[in-house]
């Protein structure tokens, strides 16, 4: 380590003078460190673009997805009956009409017990739930609060509580977790207790008449029905007659999936015209300014709303679908994709089939022009980082260096100021003898 020299001998500023020569050799550090700043820049706009062709990808995926053209739209003409979509591709549309019979619900069993002192005597009792086994539960507080804990403790899905009324006698009640007969519960063991019960119950549904009019009942241990028409859920609220449930196919759903590969593709098309800019006007130039991979993106894209649909069906077949203005796709002057929802709801009104299948080839010609336009962006971003690991490696390696050469100058300079201190002590003395001699 060496020390400050400025002026010992020669009154020079050698810090300032070593720090002048220390930029002129990091000259070589400095221009790699400007690369690697241009690089980052660089990749942060491919990971731009990047993450735009990955939701232009995914919304592809939605529209090409079968559970979209599988998708329903359930609904029913009574305020307390909701039917619900469940999604997936096993779905059906049609029509039914059913009678709400009964609700679900679960036991009830309750007891008059006193407001102070034991409730029973016995040291235990035997709960048992539905069709499991017998469960005994051992009494060491017999009041009224001390059966409802041992039972709480033993989480057997049956709630216990005391309610306290203002009179001369309390509740005990037991209450079931669930609703429905499957989840029914019998005590034993309280002899001394006298118990009423209301059962619990499964909700039923009676569907297309009585059984003499070829009608059948369902029933369900909550107030939820799964399986009366596939994809769909029903849960019903009141005991009612005459409840219609109509299914038909989310055609608005499907609507929403193409609106959203065109946001999609509107996006991609905007990034890459923001990353590839040049203002003539300022000679300022974007990050990919220049970059052919990514500017063709954007002809990909726009060629393939503007080429039309050819694809293979099922049977191995060509079609040749033409312009995707038949989904309401097209092109404007700006050079964006638009979409008229109500075009592709005629269309598809029209042509269920041949729209669907159309469709789901649309998604997957996206889907691939995606894939293609992200593999080949990856692949450039590996590179730029690659590229920028070796710079900052060689950026490590000058710093080693050009500490060494500070030193090495910082020892050139002392060593310079020493010397010359010292001729300066022998011109003083020659001096003094000189002087001694007159």
């Amino acid at each position: 380590m060496t020390s400050s020299v400025d002026g010992l001998a020669s009154g020079l500023n050698t810090t300032s003078m070593i720090s002048s020569l220390m930029q002129v050799e990091a000259a070589p550090q400095t221009r790699l460190k400007t690369k690697v700043s241009a690089a980052q820049t660089v990749v942060s706009s491919y990971q731009s673009v990047n993450s735009k062709l990955v939701a232009l990808k995914n919304a592809a995926a939605d529209v090409g997805a079968l559970s979209t053209w599988r998708g329903i739209k359930p609904t029913t003409n009574s305020t307390s009956v909701t039917a619900t979509a469940v999604g997936g591709t096993n779905t059906t549309t049609g029509s039914m009409t059913f009678d709400v019979v009964s609700l679900a619900k679960g036991q009830s069993t309750t007891a008059r017990v006193p407001t102070t002192g034991n409730a029973t005597e016995a040291d235990s009792f035997t709960v048992q739930v539905g069709s499991g086994d017998p469960v005994t539960i051992a009494l060491t507080d017999k009041s009224a609060q001390g059966v409802a804990d041992a039972l709480n403790k033993a989480g057997l899905g049956v709630k216990a509580s005391v309610v306290t009324t203002g009179g001369d006698k309390n509740i005990l009640q037991f209450t079931s977790s669930k609703t429905g007969t499957a989840n029914g519960f019998t005590i034993s063991g309280l002899d001394d207790v006298a118990l009423a019960t209301s059962a619990a119950t499964d909700a039923k549904l009676q569907i297309g008449g009585s059984e003499e009019e070829g009608g059948y009942s369902v029933t369900s241990g909550t107030n939820t029905f799964t399986g009366l028409m596939a994809g769909v859920t029903v849960t019903v609220g009141k005991v009612e007659t005459g409840v219609t449930m109509n299914v038909e196919s989310d055609v608005s759903g499907m609507a929403a999936k193409f609106q959203a590969l065109v946001d999609a593709a509107n996006a991609a098309l905007t990034e890459v015209s923001d990353q590839t800019a040049y203002d003539p006007s300022t000679k300022q130039s974007s990050p990919l300014t220049g970059d052919f991979m990514v500017r063709q993106m954007s002809q990909s894209i726009l060629s393939t709303v503007s080429t039309g649909l050819s694809y293979q069906n099922d049977d191995k077949q060509n079609v040749n679908f033409g312009s995707l203005s038949k989904f309401g796709i097209e092109l404007d002057r700006s050079g964006k994709l638009t979409f008229d929802s109500e075009k592709f709801t005629a269309s598809y009104n029209a042509d269920p089939a041949g729209i669907k299948s159309a469709g789901i080839a649309l998604g997957d010609t996206f889907r691939t022009v995606a894939n293609t336009q992200i593999s080949n962006v990856t692949s450039a971003i590996t590179g730029r980082k690659n590229a920028i690991d070796e710079m900052n490696v060689q950026i490590d390696n000058w710093d080693i260096r050009l500490a060494a050469k500070k030193t090495a100058l910082s020892k050139q300079y002392s060593d310079l100021e020493t010397a010359l201190g010292k001729l300066q002590s022998q011109g003083t003395w020659l001096s003094g003898q000189i002087a001694s001699l007159g």
